[in-house]
């Protein structure tokens, strides 16, 4: 099936089975879409880093990108304009301040990004604990180059830019954390590479972590993945927002899984 079909297709069968608020009777999942997914959508940090964005989309500057992953909808040449990068690879302000309220919400400390793009996300993240350990992997050189210059110019000093092919880079990364907190999983948008992922990240989980999925819709192998993710023996409660999904492990949640209007 052509993938923009799919995902049409996709987002109708999210679109009719979302709920909101007024369907959660579980008392995690309600703070959860009241304190997090509508939560403050303003803080300091945001207008910062906006600004950042818009410079970013505003960019002409071409970059050579070798892609290690699935491959961009948008482009086929490896000859790509920082601002058409911005356009198709960055998170959307809304799901980037659901991120940083989720860190912020659960006062996570050791968190780990896989697929840093251009670093917008990355500083979303780190603006919900700035005490935090932000570890973010990107298998390209040259993306990685214009996200190191966003972190240099936030004053952010809680993040490490890890670059090299993630399938190799991400053992050393998370052998090092003791307990993982929050993980966002952006990197290659294929079945095998994104359970392994999952697996890597896994053996570092505690009850209270929380693994984010990202483009859960993207195509039937992310579909499958993240079918075989929510099924997981240690996976315990799940949510689907269309863009990403989040990953609970808490055994008190008690295998619940819930499609929420975002």
């Amino acid at each position: 099936m052509n993938q923009k079909l799919f995902q049409l297709r996709s987002f109708i069968t999210y679109w009719l089975d979302a709920v909101d608020v007024h369907s959660l009777h579980s008392p995690f999942f309600y703070d959860l879409y009241t304190q997090v997914i509508c939560g403050p959508h303003v803080h300091d940090a945001v207008d910062a880093i906006e600004k950042l964005r818009h410079e970013l989309l505003s960019s002409s500057e071409i970059l050579q990108v070798v892609d290690l992953g699935a491959g961009s909808q948008h482009s086929k040449t490896t000859f790509r304009a920082v601002s058409d990068i911005a356009r198709s690879s960055l998170s959307t302000p809304k799901h980037s301040i659901l991120y940083r309220n989720l860190i912020h919400h659960v006062h996570a400390k050791e968190i780990i990004e896989l697929g840093t793009s251009l670093g917008i996300n990355t500083l979303y993240m780190a603006s919900g604990n700035p005490h935090a350990n932000v570890k973010t992997l990107e298998g390209s050189v040259a993306i990685a180059a214009i996200a190191q210059a966003q972190f240099d110019r936030s004053g952010f000093q809680n993040i490490v830019l890890v670059t090299g092919n993630i399938d190799e880079t991400i053992n050393g990364v998370v052998d090092k954390v003791a307990k993982l907190d929050i993980a966002f999983i952006d990197a290659n948008h294929r079945y095998d590479p994104t359970l392994h992922y999952f697996e890597t990240l896994l053996s570092k989980t505690h009850s209270k972590s929380i693994i984010i999925l990202d483009d859960i819709h993207y195509s039937d192998e992310m579909e499958r993945a993240w079918k075989v993710i929510r099924s997981h023996q240690k996976v315990y409660a799940t949510a689907d927002l269309y863009r990403c999904g989040l990953v609970f492990f808490d055994p008190s949640l008690a295998k619940q899984h819930f499609v929420l209007l975002f």
